[in-house]
């Protein structure tokens, strides 16, 4: 019994050959003859198209800055979700165009682009801003009115008389 031991004992003395991790990303590095990387983000009725590329941390949306375009300070917030999961504040410039929606919308679609557009940059960051629910479109949006209702599920007052 002893000697059966020892002979497992001896296996496990050799060191296994560990399967060596991928030094590259899965994916490659998505970026254009300007040095930006691209991407679509969309949430309710707005979409965003979205550039980043290295500097300093200015985001552009619609030709404005995003202080003037996205004046609550809790969408600015949103905004800049993407940078604050990644450690990458200040590291980036953004420049979106967006359209439709209201501006609640337009700043998660922004959110959405922005998150994507990063991955594609640096695809290592994939694991973290997947993590965070950043590259899921969020795919809730107003339900229609119905006919005979007042809003989609209200109904108008009851009148017995």
């Amino acid at each position: 019994m002893s000697e059966e031991f020892s002979a497992l004992a001896d296996l496990g003395t050799e060191s296994p050959v560990a399967p060596a991790a991928p030094a590259t990303p899965l994916r490659a590095k998505e970026v254009d003859a300007q040095g930006r990387s691209y991407a679509t983000g969309r949430r309710k009725d707005a979409v965003a198209r979205v550039w980043i590329k290295p500097g300093t941390g200015k985001v552009t949306v619609n030709g404005r800055d995003q202080e003037v375009y996205f004046a609550r300070p809790t969408l600015r917030l949103v905004i800049n979700q993407p940078f604050a999961i990644s450690d990458r504040a200040g590291a980036y410039d953004v420049v979106a165009t967006v359209k439709g929606g209201g501006l609640s919308g337009q700043a998660g679609a922004v959110k959405h682009g922005i998150s994507q557009a990063l991955t594609k940059f640096e695809p290592a960051l994939r694991g973290v801003v997947k993590a965070a629910g950043f590259l899921t479109r969020d795919s809730r949006a107003v339900e229609r009115k119905k006919y005979g209702k007042a809003k989609a599920r209200k109904s108008f007052q009851f009148s017995k008389r």
